[in-house]
């Protein structure tokens, strides 16, 4: 049975390797910290957060959602330099808007522990959430539940962390990328350097991260000979409210069989446009994983199909090739289980190297329209122009008639 802890608490942890889940009713955007025994974070790999998902080590690492995450810590394999892990998240929104933040500390899938952070009367919109800390060889836990002004720019130099209010020039969002604040005519809508101690002289990290909406639909990335390897992730919460499920409707809801733990699986795929006319899909479904070293340069690497892949479903895009592609066009829909978009609280970030990610979140379609078009990104002289989309159709047929893509579609399954 697990411990609950209240605010001030410790409890010891055992030398293995725990999980400590963090779950809020809205996004925040979670950070760890492996601190010395001055409290500061001794250099680029110390800080764990969404555009750093892993220590230098490997010995911490995130995983999850932004509202359901995991930091994975193994904590026998920590440098004995390494006094204590802290651990935080930062918001838009104060904490009285997000509402309350569970914790759960996990060895394996038993709860060791739980503490809740209450939101009521509180306006802070960043949170030292808890730590685990050496003491005499050991290592505990502590539910600490402290605000901090501001977001995550001022916690984190609080931890020693030098951030950068623009990134350098070659880097620069500013400098490599503008900012569209109308909706593209087309009907579409639509990493980071790392952290470093601040009295160090090496480039700092930039905390920027482009979310595109209604309002902000589209950013176009300057022309370059090569882009790296351009990764697209979907991710969503594996925490439906199970008690507010129907039925599934629409074109998928008659082929295929609910999942046993009534879980959520949403497939990402990408139809993809090359220079030269032809035209490709890319879905677990049919087993169409593509390519990345030749045509048509994009590549599925897994299907996810219980939720519990770490980080999600991924396509990759390999941007040496992108003057061979005249569009890339990225949609999900709900494979199993999900009543509503609303409740899979979904998002797609797209990393492209040297730029901030680029997220769009899917949560404005109704229960019965089972497929999204998310975002396309399309060639533009040599340059990435993202579009957020975030349209909803009954299935692929349908989709791929709103953009004309031209496809014949027939039943699939994995």
């Amino acid at each position: 049975m697990s411990q609950t802890l209240i605010a001030g608490a410790n409890a010891p942890l055992p030398n293995d390797n725990i999980s400590i889940r963090i779950m809020s009713q809205n996004s925040i955007d979670c950070a760890a910290y492996r601190l010395t025994t001055d409290g500061r974070v001794r250099g680029d790999g110390d800080m764990i957060f969404y555009g750093q998902t892993r220590s230098d080590d490997g010995s911490v690492s995130f995983r999850g959602h932004d509202s359901d995450g995991f930091f994975d810590i193994k904590l026998p394999a920590q440098s004995a330099t390494i006094d204590k892990i802290a651990l935080a998240f930062s918001s838009s929104q104060t904490l009285a808007q997000l509402g309350d933040v569970d914790i759960q500390v996990l060895q394996g899938s038993q709860v060791l522990l739980t503490c809740q952070l209450n939101a009521a009367g509180r306006n802070e919109k960043a949170i030292i959430l808890a730590e685990c800390y050496r003491r005499q060889g050991s290592w505990k836990f502590r539910f600490i539940a402290q605000g901090f002004e501001g977001g995550l720019k001022p916690l984190s130099e609080h931890f020693g962390v030098e951030i950068a209010d623009e990134a350098p020039a070659q880097a620069s969002p500013a400098n490599n990328a503008s900012i569209n604040t109308q909706k593209p005519a087309s009907t579409g809508q639509a990493s980071s350097p790392p952290p470093i101690p601040a009295n160090s002289t090496s480039p700092s990290i930039n905390l920027s991260k482009i979310t595109l909406t209604k309002n902000q639909s589209s950013i176009n990335l300057t022309k370059r000979d090569d882009f790296g390897k351009i990764s697209v992730n979907l991710n969503w919460n594996q925490r439906p409210d199970t008690s507010k499920q129907a039925p599934k409707k629409g074109l998928l809801g008659d082929l295929f069989k609910q999942h046993k733990a009534g879980g959520i699986d949403l497939d990402v795929g990408a139809m993809i446009h090359l220079k030269n006319g032809e035209k490709t899909l890319i879905q677990a479904l049919g087993n169409r994983f593509g390519s990345l070293t030749s045509a048509p340069y994009v590549c599925l690497r897994a299907d996810d199909r219980t939720g519990q892949t770490s980080g999600g479903e991924w396509l990759d895009i390999n941007g040496q090739q992108w003057s061979q592609i005249e569009e890339v066009f990225i949609f999900a829909f709900i494979y199993e289980g999900a009543p509503n978009w609303a409740q899979t609280d979904g998002v797609v970030t797209i990393h492209v190297p040297e730029q901030p990610p680029i997220e769009t979140r899917l949560t404005e379609g109704a229960g019965n329209l089972p497929m999204c078009a998310i975002a396309r990104l399309v060639n533009q002289n040599g340059s990435i122009n993202v579009e957020r989309i975030n349209e909803y159709f009954k299935g692929h047929q349908e989709m791929d008639k709103a953009f004309n893509w031209g496809f014949s579609w027939k039943r699939g399954s994995k």
